[in-house]
C-alpha cells in the first residue's frame, strides 16, 4: 500500500523525501507461544494472561492473549524492516498508542504506516515524521493503533 504520488519504498530516506499522506504495509507475521514465553522472560510479566492456558479459560477472552506491549514491539520490527528510515533514522521520540483488540496466539498481524504530518527542524539538520500506525490481524481487524514521532536526518547539503 503505497500513494498514488509515491510508489518507492526507498531504504534510508531523508526528511525531505516523506510526503505526507505516503503509507506502506508491512510483511506479516505469526505470533507464536515461543515469542509469548520468550517476552515474559524477558520482561518479568508472568501473568497469567499471558502463559497459563487453564487460567486463560476462565477470562472473557477464553484463551491466552500475547502481550499488548509484544505486539507493539513486533510492529516496531516489522515497519523496520521496510528500511525506510535505515541509516537515517537519528532517534524515536513519541507515541500514543491504544491496544484495541487481543492477539491471540496463533494470530497473523502486520502494520501499516501512514506519513500524517512532516515538520522540519533545521537547527537540528534533521526532521520529525509523524506516522499513523495500524497493527492488524489476519481478518482484517485493527487491533493496535496510535502515532509515532521519529527524528529523521535531512539531506546533507
Amino acid at each position: 500500500m503505497t500513494s498514488p504520488t509515491d510508489q518507492s519504498l526507498t531504504r534510508g530516506r531523508y526528511f525531505e523525501e516523506f510526503a505526507v499522506g505516503f503509507s506502506a504495509a508491512t510483511a506479516a507475521r505469526t505470533i507464536t507461544e515461543t515469542d509469548v514465553v520468550n517476552f515474559a522472560a524477558l520482561t518479568g510479566d508472568w501473568n497469567p494472561l499471558h502463559t497459563d492456558a487453564e487460567f486463560a479459560k476462565t477470562t472473557v477472552f477464553g484463551q491466552r492473549i500475547a502481550h499488548g506491549l509484544l505486539i507493539l514491539s513486533i510492529a516496531s520490527g516489522l515497519i523496520t524492516r521496510l528500511g525506510l528510515i535505515e541509516g537515517t533514522a537519528e532517534a524515536f521520540r513519541e507515541l500514543s498508542w491504544k491496544f484495541r483488540a487481543p492477539v491471540f496466539i496463533g494470530d497473523t498481524i502486520h502494520a501499516t504506516a501512514t506519513v500524517s504530518e512532516t515538520r522540519p527542524l533545521p537547527r537540528l539538520g534533521s526532521g520529525m515524521v509523524i506516522l499513523e500506525v495500524s497493527v492488524i490481524n489476519q481478518r482484517g481487524e485493527v487491533v493496535q493503533k496510535g502515532t509515532w514521532q521519529a527524528l529523521v536526518k535531512s539531506r546533507p547539503a
